[in-house]
């Protein structure tokens, strides 16, 4: 479906259509649903007009998110009978990690970036109620934006709709050429959203204005560009009440939409999924399948799904305003909060049944932009905690060998499989490109001197709270 010409970019001649995006609840009140929209409704087809192809389907349990399968529909068959016999078939010969390369109908079960593998929900764990002794704290949702109106009213109306009891939104604009976002938030929200300015470009520099905008016991943050399930927020933020020594949790994202050769190889190769399985990550108690925890922050979710304990994160320090998009590092901004929280000494929860459902970048071009950032953004958050954490230093030098050795390890297995990702819908139908790697690679060489470029241009500035007292 993303084959190759000799210039290395997507091209797609033998592509039959786009993937269909949809949830499937196995045991709703009335049996198996397969629901296309609205939400996730792309303006051509919902499940009605389904008449065969490729579906993606998130399956729910109980409502409780469980895994994702890729079937194709035969014409005339009905989607939700087949995507339904999928599910079913996946999950009874999956209670336990699996991982499942290769091309046709597959599971995607909580494979990651990095090609790791974490647990499906079994059915019998589902069926366990969560114990819920209190409410969620008072949050206030972030969400930063420049000239991107259309997609935040999308947004903001999924953010409206959350079942949390407690809430805020606030919306920051970060160095506007327009009036355009303004005008938005004034006009379709006013009294709903709040509406702060923030001039300094940089998404860590608009999060740390969010920051000190909230009024809020815990900070979530989302981006522009996803649509959150209405349970979003309350998943995101419950565990904080479970665990006063928890300073941050993290949620699943998905694909919105899987329209395009880029959004399809982007999500075969692990997309932002962290996988269906909930874990808590301690640094008194570091996991031994990650030797350079907690330094691969990339593995703990991203921060378009995010939330922070305000306390902690402002003790932390907030975010270092010469990481993220928006500065000569290109990202790396999320990263750096989730280790100096961790290495505050609190606890980071990933939870997956905060959902987010995110619009991947269409373009070719916009997947070359993304693997270049990401390789920047890495090398550019480990120089940000090296300059500014420097008692790190010991620490990450302790556990680099086995660090390189593990990721060696992953490396020989992933060229192995053709440049798959085990796990990752079908990837090795889709092999990584050469020109993308090479891009990563030039990034991270690139992203030290971001982060040095991007801090000459923010020096002097400090955390909007900086000597407010709590």
């Amino acid at each position: 479906m993303c084959d190759l010409d000799k210039s290395d970019n997507p091209v797609n001649p033998r592509r039959p259509g786009p993937i269909q995006v949809a949830q499937l609840d196995l045991d709703g009140p009335e049996g198996a649903v397969l629901a296309f929209g609205p939400a996730l409704r792309d303006g051509s087809a919902d499940g009605e007009d389904i008449k065969g192809g490729d579906v993606y389907a998130l399956v729910r349990l109980r409502g409780r998110p469980v895994a994702t399968v890729v079937c194709r529909v035969p014409p005339g068959e009905d989607p939700a009978d087949a995507v339904a016999a999928e599910a079913r078939a996946v999950l009874a010969r999956t209670p336990h990690p699996v991982s499942a390369p290769g091309p046709g109908p597959s599971a995607e079960t909580g494979g990651s970036a990095n090609g790791s593998a974490t647990e499906v929900t079994d059915a019998a764990e589902v069926t366990e109620a969560t114990d819920r002794t209190a409410p969620p704290p008072r949050t206030s949702v972030v969400v930063a934006t420049r000239e991107r109106a259309d997609q935040l009213a999308r947004a903001l109306d999924s953010l409206l709709a959350q079942d949390h009891p407690d809430f805020e939104i606030v919306v920051v604009d970060n160095a506007p050429r327009t009036g355009a976002t303004r005008e938005l938030v004034e006009g379709a929200y006013g009294g709903r959203v709040r509406l702060v300015r923030e001039d300094v470009p940089g998404l860590a520099v608009a999060h740390n204005r969010g920051v000190a905008a909230a009024d809020g016991e815990i900070v979530a943050f989302t981006d522009d560009d996803v649509v959150a399930d209405p349970h979003w927020l309350t998943a995101l933020t419950e565990p904080f009440a479970a665990d006063p020594g928890l300073g941050c949790t993290t949620g699943l994202i998905l694909p919105a939409r899987l329209g395009t050769p880029a959004q399809i190889l982007l999500e075969s190769h692990g997309g932002f999924a962290k996988g269906f399985a909930p874990k808590t990550y301690d640094p008194a108690r570091p996991p031994a399948d990650e030797p350079l925890f907690p330094f691969t922050a990339g593995s703990f979710g991203s921060g378009a799904n995010m939330a922070f304990r305000a306390r902690a994160l402002r003790d932390a320090g907030g975010f270092d305003p010469a990481t993220g998009t928006g500065t000569p590092a290109r990202g790396g901004d999320d990263l750096y909060a989730f280790v100096s929280v961790l290495a505050a000494g609190h606890r980071l929860r990933y939870t997956p049944e905060a959902l987010v459902w995110h619009h991947h970048r269409e373009t070719w071009q916009d997947l070359r932009n993304q693997a270049y950032g990401y390789g920047a953004g890495l090398t550019a958050y480990l120089t940000a905690l090296l300059v500014r954490r420097p008692a790190l230093l010991p620490s990450l030098l302790r556990k680099l060998p086995r660090g390189l050795a593990h990721a060696r390890t992953i490396t020989a297995h992933r060229d192995s499989a053709g440049g798959a990702v085990p796990g990752a819908h079908g990837a090795q139908d889709y092999p990584w490109p050469r020109s993308l790697s090479r891009l990563e690679r030039r990034g991270m060489l690139a992203g030290p001197l971001g982060y040095a470029r991007a801090r000459s241009r923010v020096r002097g500035v400090r955390p909007p709270w900086h000597g407010r007292a709590e």
